[in-house]
């Protein structure tokens, strides 16, 4: 029997990393997690992202400290407004201020690092270019070029062994997604996707994130298990 082959999943702990750790496994993956404190305002969705990769199985989970917050300029990690009640002509006129400056570029650089050293090929990321906020780095384009430098910048790729980065919610709508992760198992009642959560970890249920996720679970005849505050 040939060996099982490891994954990288980039795991937030939120409703697409967590459909996507379950996709991998479903491929016939071992699965290692890396997730970040990388100077968020709100660390439930650490808490999330522990609980979903022990749910799992994971082989192996790291959470890396880098802190953001030296550069600011997003509403995750500088005190700024969260965007609230937005419809999704607003969501979609601009790069909203959730952006976080480069975090898919340096979270996927650590994920090349990591599967290097565990000796995988393939990483696995949770981006989405259809119900996502408009930003840059989620788009096919990114995770391609992406994809192309990791193979030229690697010992792994220049020696022949070819990364790929994997994006299997690239295409999907929300409650594809859902529906999806549902068909796999996925508990999203332990996953968080709130950009504004209260101090018990409840998402706000008003914020981009939230709104798409609740119009997501909406269309695909689900209820949404995850805590959330009045709304």
């Amino acid at each position: 029997m040939a060996a099982r082959k490891t994954a990288i999943v980039l795991l937030s702990g939120g409703l697409d990393s967590a459909t996507v750790l379950a996709i991998a496994k479903n491929a016939g993956f071992d699965c290692a997690a890396l997730s970040f404190r990388y100077g968020q305002r709100h660390l439930a969705e650490l808490d999330c992202a522990r609980k979903v990769a022990a749910r799992a199985g994971v082989i192996r989970h790291e959470i890396c400290d880098i802190d953001l917050r030296a550069f600011g300029g997003s509403a995750l990690t500088a005190d700024i407004a969260v965007p609230k009640d937005r419809d999704e002509a607003e969501m979609g006129a601009e790069i909203p201020i959730t952006y976080v400056p480069a975090r898919n570029t340096i979270m996927l650089s650590f994920a090349l690092a990591f599967a290097e050293v565990m000796g995988s090929a393939d990483i696995f990321v949770g981006v989405n270019a259809v119900d996502y906020s408009g930003y840059p780095d989620c788009r096919p384009e990114y995770i391609e070029a992406f994809e192309r430098m990791a193979n030229l910048a690697t010992k792994a790729g220049v020696e022949g062994h070819k990364l790929t980065i994997h994006a299997p919610l690239m295409r999907l709508g929300k409650a594809d997604i859902i529906r999806t992760g549902l068909g796999l198992g996925v508990d999203y009642a332990v996953t968080s996707s709130c950009y504004d959560p209260d101090t018990a970890g409840h998402a706000c249920g008003h914020c981009d994130a939230c709104l798409l996720r609740l119009k997501g679970f909406a269309e695909a005849g689900a209820a949404d298990p995850a805590p959330y505050t009045a709304r």
